[in-house]
């Protein structure tokens, strides 16, 4: 009488081998992923900017002071003046993972909702770039720039 074994299971070679093949594939995919990472952070950046340009003007309209949106390499900062202690109070903040943002200048909105200091503002990181206008009107035109 022949007696037939059954194979269960896998052979420790054939565990190392599929290990090898699913590293080669993650390798492989990793750096088209970094570059989708690297283009939502800059369109999360640029869609914050244009948050915190919209939300310095509609503050100065609504409160009747004047609102400040100061920018640094990684974050702004929304800025209230008051008039008693003649200096710029923060209201908010917001920061930038995996962007810069180059302001030429801090635009100051108005209770009208004009602007006072006209600012261009550049938002960059390894994928690319955006530049955003601001109008006296509180008008914001966003341009891509080229890579």
């Amino acid at each position: 009488m022949v007696r037939l074994t059954e194979n269960r299971g896998f052979t420790l070679i054939e565990i190392i081998v599929a290990l090898a093949i699913l590293a080669i594939l993650i390798s492989l995919a990793y750096v088209p992923l970094m570059n989708l990472v690297d283009k939502y952070r800059l369109e999360k950046a640029v869609g914050e900017v244009r948050a915190a340009l919209n939300t310095g003007r509609a503050k100065a309209i609504l409160d009747g002071f004047n609102y400040r949106v100061r920018f640094a390499a990684n974050r702004c900062v929304i800025e209230k003046y008051d008039e008693d202690a003649k200096a710029w109070i923060i209201e908010a903040a917001a920061g930038f993972e995996g962007a810069v943002v180059e302001a030429n200048n801090n635009p100051v909105f108005t209770p009208e909702g004009t602007v006072a200091n006209l600012a261009t503002i550049r938002v960059a990181n390894r994928r690319g770039g955006y530049k955003m206008t601001l109008a006296i009107t509180g008008r914001i035109k966003t341009v891509r720039l080229p890579a």
